[in-house]
């Protein structure tokens, strides 16, 4: 849930600020900064606890029956796209139907909805390419079955028509699982680079689908707050968290790969200024 729809939600929903705050725990102040627009990139953390709030208490009927879900269990999904159409939710896409899609056309297929991607900045392909270059290295140093790969690969996760997805960098040690168009089933690692148009995505929605369908490790790069969220699902569904002033080790490769993001962080520090 973007920020804009977080603000409607909360316009129809009759919430003051006080209420989002006390519900989501976020200071009045921020609450009140984040929505009058003066704070215009919130912390991840933040956006988090804001978008759980709405999550909860906006409950939506549509095509519930669908999922075999209670009134209680549904919860609204959020905006999705149709090529030629406005953004509205249409369900039952299938993999023909992303096949069908216009050369370059950048959407994700994820339970039978196309979900628009905008394109990324200069900053977010910068940082998955060194980070693919990390693993490049690593691999062809030390040898075995991996492949990395960096977006657009389409992944076919949950091997059905329903979800293709492209992270932003991926590893898979089991080569049976690519085929010459994508990759079939989930990869071992799965590397996403946030920007303030796909928080959400990320760090909601994909994050369960990646989980669910075996992967084995997840980091979220968080490029404005220069921090990196690291899921190990083979060990905890909690997260640890790193800044840009360390090296992360890769899990899936018993730590002896490490991704140095100081270095990362110093290529590219002058689009910071």
């Amino acid at each position: 849930m973007t920020i804009e729809e977080m603000i409607s939600k909360k316009k129809e929903m009759g919430f003051s600020n006080k209420q989002v705050a006390e519900f989501s725990g976020v200071p009045l102040g921020t609450v009140q900064k984040i929505f009058s627009g003066s704070t215009e990139t919130p912390r991840y953390q933040t956006l988090q606890a804001l978008s759980k709030v709405f999550e909860k208490r906006c409950v939506t009927y549509f095509d519930r029956e669908d999922h075999g879900l209670s009134d209680d269990e549904y919860v609204r999904e959020g905006k999705s796209y149709t090529p030629g159409t406005s953004a509205t939710k249409i369900k039952h896409k299938t993999l023909d139907d992303y096949m069908a899609l216009p050369e370059g056309t950048r959407i994700e297929l994820i339970d039978g909805i196309f979900y628009e991607m905008s394109a990324p900045t200069f900053v977010h392909q910068r940082i998955g390419a060194m980070i693919f270059n990390v693993f490049e290295n690593f691999i062809n140093k030390n040898g075995g079955p991996c492949i990395t790969s960096v977006a657009p690969t389409d992944v076919q996760l949950d091997c059905d028509d329903k979800t293709i997805v492209q992270p932003d960098v991926l590893v898979v040690c089991d080569r049976d699982k690519i085929i010459k168009a994508r990759v079939v089933g989930a990869p071992d690692l799965v590397i996403e680079v946030l920007s303030p148009s796909n928080w959400y995505m990320d760090t909601f929605r994909k994050m369960n689908k990646y989980k669910n369908a075996g992967v084995r490790e997840y980091w979220i790069v968080v490029p404005d707050e220069k921090k990196v969220i690291v899921y190990n699902f083979e060990k905890s569904s909690e997260f640890i968290e790193y800044t840009f002033d360390d090296k992360v080790p890769v899990a899936i490769w018993d730590n002896k790969c490490e991704v140095d993001f100081k270095e990362i962080y110093d290529k590219i520090s002058f689009l910071y200024d």
